[in-house]
């Protein structure tokens, strides 16, 4: 560091606002663009404030001239403690205070200082984002070139002290600028100190507010982004409100159990004995991620294993983006695999799953095809508070074990073949209309609804009932077809179940 006592030097320093002033502008839109308009704006340290226009701008200002806390006058003939043979310009004024203790003067980086009293001088410079880039004390009066300090032309902060007196400006490395100080700082401690920061506030009505750290006061435009507040959900004495927010099981933040596999079986210990489950869990799992949970039950004859190499009527294929665990358990090993005890089966591991795993508990599903849709068909009339749908391909309530019915209405999907000789027609609509005569709509009785059924020609049909509260839908496909699960249309050699089914259970 070149240091230079030249006493009787002329220097200047060019500032684009004078010291401690700044112009901070901005405009304040939604994700979509659209200008916010009566956003209140506020630096909240320094207690400044604004309120956007009908285009969403706004512009905060401190110029020190113009603050009385800072400059009770600038009209040297008014103030006896001015030096008049110090430039009159607004910006060059003393600091509140006894009459000036010295002068600050910088030209083209060539910083001078001269005093009345024999105090230390502090020379401190700072880029535009709080970097002390000079640190000096010296002596007496001189000057300083502070070029060698200023890696690149452009915007300066200084902070010189001569004994209490502090003054603070910013400068360009090419340009003139003067300034006195006085004895005290005074209300000069409400002004920002280069490398110090401030909060950017934004409130706004529907929006969330927005805060954003300021970490120099310089002038700058800013453009901001509020995000919208998420609709408040609607309140229901009974279930949930479509698209509704996941509601994360205690299962979420903890460690998947190291004994089960993500694709593959275990054997589940219960409160009456031990039963196998399949199970297929996203290879990507996120255990602070609530997933939904489906379960797969198998017919008579079937086992777990065929619902899990079925890919779980093929939902698990269609499931792109990892979003679902999907569970088969094993049946009773009897003839009829599902009776009154499995429902205390069902209870049981599906609070195994969400005590380990993380579940949506309002998007927990179940489906089954023949003697598994009609165990589902079952947990549809006493488990509305735990299932948001079931989905059952061949059904019907007879020869299976049946809850007496909650009352409670529940989301329901039946698939239906016309020539079905096990679960005949009138067994699955049957079904159906149990569901609906819960589900209704206010003051509606969807029962009496007449849905369309397959005609004999051209593809399936799918009838989604009007008269149904929307929270819980149901969806009537009937096809030309036999006792199976995965009808085809004609010429088509893929299911059109999966996918209806698929588009049923994300529909919430």
């Amino acid at each position: 560091m070149k240091h230079s006592f030249i006493m009787g030097l002329s220097f200047g320093l060019g500032v684009i606002v004078s010291a401690n002033a700044f112009t901070l502008t901005g405009k304040v839109s939604d994700e979509s663009g659209k200008a916010v308009e009566k956003a209140a704006v506020s630096l909240v340290a320094k207690g400044l404030n604004a309120v956007t226009d009908a285009n969403g701008e706004f512009k905060i200002h401190q110029d020190e001239a113009n603050d009385p806390a800072t400059n009770p006058t600038t009209d040297p003939s008014a103030n006896p403690t001015t030096d008049p043979s110090q430039p009159s310009d607004p910006g060059i004024a003393a600091i509140r205070g006894n009459a000036p203790v010295g002068y600050v003067n910088v030209n083209n980086g060539i910083l001078s200082y001269s005093q009345s009293v024999n105090q230390p001088v502090r020379v401190q410079v700072f880029d535009m984002v709080g970097n002390r880039l000079l640190n000096e004390t010296l002596y007496g009066s001189g000057a300083v070139d502070m070029q060698s300090s200023m890696k690149a032309q452009g915007t300066y902060f200084a902070r010189v002290s001569v004994g209490n007196a502090q003054k603070n400006f910013k400068f360009t490395s090419n340009g003139k600028f003067g300034v006195a100080l006085g004895e005290t700082v005074g209300a000069s401690k409400v002004l920002m100190k280069a490398g110090e920061s401030d909060d950017l506030r934004v409130i706004a009505e529907g929006f969330d507010t927005l805060t954003v750290k300021i970490n120099n006061l310089i002038d700058t435009t800013l453009a901001l982004t509020l995000k919208k507040k998420p609709a408040a959900e609607p309140e229901y004495a009974f279930g949930w409100g479509l698209k509704n927010a996941p509601a994360p099981t205690r299962g979420c933040g903890k460690a998947a159990p190291g004994n089960i596999p993500k694709s593959g079986s275990w054997d589940f210990q219960w409160s009456k004995g031990k039963r196998t489950v399949r199970i297929d869990i996203p290879d990507n799992y996120d255990n602070n991620k609530p997933y939904r949970l489906i379960f797969g039950m198998h017919c008579m004859g079937g086992w777990a294993g065929g619902v899990q190499q079925e890919g779980y009527h093929g939902l698990k294929y269609l499931d792109t983006e990892k979003t679902s665990i999907f569970i088969a358990p094993e049946g009773n090993g009897n003839q009829a695999p599902w009776g009154q005890d499995d429902y205390t089966l069902f209870d049981e591991l599906l609070a195994f799953m969400e005590s380990n795993y993380c579940i949506d508990s309002s998007r927990v599903f179940s489906m089954g095809f023949s003697y598994g849709s009609m165990f589902s068909n079952g947990l549809s009339r006493n488990h509305q508070d735990v299932l948001r749908a079931v989905a059952v391909f061949e059904t019907a309530e007879v020869n299976i074990w049946l809850p007496q019915h909650t009352g409670k209405p529940i989301a329901w999907m039946g698939v239906l073949g016309l020539q079905d000789d096990l679960c005949r027609p009138e067994m699955g609509r049957a079904a159906r209309n149990t569901a609906l005569k819960y589900a209704s709509a206010e003051g509606k009785d969807a029962t009496k609804e007449q849905a369309q059924e397959y005609g004999g020609n051209g593809p399936h049909v799918c009838y989604d009932y009007k008269d149904v509260d929307p929270r819980f839908p149901v969806r009537w496909c009937t096809q030309n077809g036999g006792h199976i699960w995965d009808h085809k249309d004609p010429g088509q050699n893929q299911s059109w179940v999966p996918a209806t089914t698929w588009d049923f259970f994300t529909q919430f």
